[in-house]
């Protein structure tokens, strides 16, 4: 069986594609949770990454958790009720905390439907952008369940708390240009673009000295839950690191070189 998460590298940029088009690229079994914690502790242990794209292959994103085993009471269904709650622990949840965790920029390029799981999964990253085809639903509520593997923290983080409210309260499915409307993308291209779209942002972050990228995520994570007395104290600590690093020195010399020229 080929890998659920395909890992290629063009310079500071990785992609990584989830791999089951046949299936959605649904978000099923703990081996699949496995690669995608993996994908991002490869990343992180590599300095030399500026940018991250994740987007999936065939014609889905990802169609969340597989509506199969919870009839069965297989994979993360089966069990008592502690026992599914520890699989959660163990399993998918493990996927936001290892994004979020990620100190370089992550871009979500949605190439197609991004359905419950799905649709959290691309609100762990830092951007979104849509192709045309996408669509986008906070389906849990519409099985009985609720957002298991971090949706109700990231969802309300990207589109605030009445957005979020509405899309889990209903369950309804939103075309792209409206998740652009509420802010959950940042751009809508033709599908047949996403991808160039994607790796050219890409390619503006990874222009950047990467200390810098690092940090400035860091203070934008620290931000979202800090006092701005906290946010400008960890602001002045990282700033000074920074000025202290060989990247610096060169885009400062780079910058009079260019007003010479």
């Amino acid at each position: 069986m080929t890998e659920f998460v395909r890992f290629e590298r063009d310079g500071a940029i990785v992609t990584l594609t989830l791999n089951r088009p046949e299936e959605r690229n649904a978000l099923s079994t703990q081996a699949q949770w496995d690669e995608i914690v993996a994908a991002c502790e490869r990343v992180q242990a590599d300095e030399s990454v500026k940018a991250v794209i994740l987007t999936g292959a065939g014609s889905a994103f990802s169609a969340g958790g597989n509506v199969k085993d919870m009839r069965d009471r297989k994979g993360i269904a089966a069990g008592n009720p502690y026992q599914i709650a520890q699989g959660y622990a163990r399993g998918i949840q493990r996927i936001p905390l290892a994004l979020w965790r990620l100190e370089v920029p992550t871009i979500a390029a949605v190439n197609g439907p991004a359905i419950g799981a799905g649709l959290d999964l691309a609100c762990m990253c830092d951007i979104r952008i849509a192709a045309d085809t996408a669509r986008f639903a906070e389906s849990f509520v519409r099985l009985g369940i609720v957002p298991g593997d971090g949706g109700a923290w990231l969802l309300q983080r990207v589109v605030g708390y009445a957005r979020a409210a509405e899309l889990t309260f209903t369950g309804d499915t939103i075309d792209a240009q409206t998740a652009l409307a509420i802010g959950l993308v940042s751009q809508v291209v033709p599908a047949t673009e996403l991808m160039a779209t994607a790796k050219g942002l890409a390619a503006r972050i990874a222009a950047n000295p990467a200390p810098a990228l690092r940090m400035a995520k860091r203070l934008l994570r620290q931000a979202q839950t800090a006092r701005l007395d906290e946010t400008l104290q960890l602001s002045a600590a990282l700033q000074a690191l920074a000025h202290h690093t060989p990247e610096h020195e060169a885009a400062v010399a780079a910058f009079f070189a260019q007003r010479r020229s």
